[in-house]
């Protein structure tokens, strides 16, 4: 079919530029709803006048419903958006788009979802979706251990997660670091322990603080429970991870202010697993930490990192730099073309 659509768009490239067009407009009304006219003529960089005309077509053929509050997609609307998802990603690139920044990483894969998580609440939705498809199709029978790192972006996403379980498949979700003393609800335990209720799998908890002195740390070792989730998590078959700005998480962990100081005169862009990265993706600094390591996950057989918005582009460009062959890059089309742009970031 996509074959004998590019047929219809050699003659009358109007056609799929109007589609183009409309499915945007679809799109940013249900990732905001309800949304203002003037408000999405902002996001999608249009005057209102011409908006106006396109929402009250879309109006008419009861995809939208306008209101005080705003404007959002009806349930034909939606249906509508969904289908057509797909076919825009083929007509319009992103399979390109995807393929290309796999190629420039040089990893395993990339899956790319439309928007700007910086902006749109729901992209992030969409990468929690993606992740789940991703983990369904990849992993194999038997048993699956799962660590799983902590983070905002991964919090979110672990919603976002559905049933995982077969006949022939069980998933055990352990937390891949401590991390006691950071927010609760995005720390590797309550992620990790999110997943596993989403995806009905089993899980298990770490409860230690993530950055430990040398003689705690050793003392901790000889602690049987938490000896029996390290080796758990040293058996891993899957690691799923998200990719942080360097200042930001740097704060995020109350590093000291001689530490942020430092973490700037070295140009540190990115974090992930405790390192800090600059911009040409060498380790910068490194917080001594109990669980999974970097190096770690070279022979892990299936890497997720996901992380978007255009924020965020400078740092996955840093940390992807490390990344293992095997990774596969799950973010948003706003970091991915800033990214292959190579725009100041």
């Amino acid at each position: 079919m996509l074959d004998e659509l590019k047929i219809i768009e050699s003659i009358a490239p109007d056609i799929f530029q109007t589609v183009q067009e409309r499915y945007r407009i679809l799109q940013n009304i249900y990732w905001m709803q309800p949304v203002g006219r003037r408000v999405l003529a902002d996001t999608l960089d249009t005057t209102e006048r011409i908006l106006r005309t396109e929402t009250d077509l879309l109006k008419k053929l009861e995809l939208i419903d306008t209101s005080k509050s705003g404007m959002k997609l009806t349930t034909k609307g939606e249906r509508i958006y969904h289908q057509l998802g797909h076919l825009t990603d083929q007509l319009f690139g992103m399979d390109r788009l995807e393929r290309a920044l796999a190629n420039h990483f040089g990893i395993s894969r990339c899956l790319i979802t439309p928007g700007n998580s910086d902006q749109q609440e729901k992209v992030i939705d969409e990468l929690g979706y993606l992740l789940w498809d991703s983990l369904n199709q990849q992993l194999p029978n038997g048993r699956n251990v799962i660590a799983v790192m902590g983070g905002t972006t991964m919090a979110k996403v672990a919603e976002k997660v559905s049933n995982l379980e077969t006949s022939h498949r069980h998933n055990l979700f352990v937390p891949a670091r401590g991390g006691i003393g950071e927010s609760v609800k995005v720390q590797a335990n309550s992620v990790s322990a999110m997943m596993a209720m989403q995806s009905r799998g089993d899980y298990r908890s770490l409860y230690v603080p993530e950055q430990l002195s040398s003689t705690t740390y050793d003392s901790l070792l000889q602690e049987p429970s938490i000896l029996e989730v390290l080796n758990l998590i040293s058996e891993a078959n899957c690691v799923i991870h998200s990719i942080g700005r360097a200042i930001h998480m740097a704060a995020r962990r109350k590093m000291t202010e001689e530490d942020l100081v430092m973490l700037k005169q070295k140009n540190a862009v990115a974090e992930s697993f405790g390192y800090f990265f600059n911009e040409n993706g060498e380790v910068v600094y490194r917080i001594p930490r109990i669980g999974l390591d970097l190096k770690d996950i070279l022979n892990i057989p299936y890497v997720f990192a996901v992380a978007g918005g255009r924020s965020k582009a400078k740092a996955i460009h840093a940390y992807m730099k490390n990344a293992p062959k095997q990774t596969w890059l799950i973010t948003d089309e706003a970091a991915a073309n800033a990214i292959l742009k190579g725009v100041t970031l």
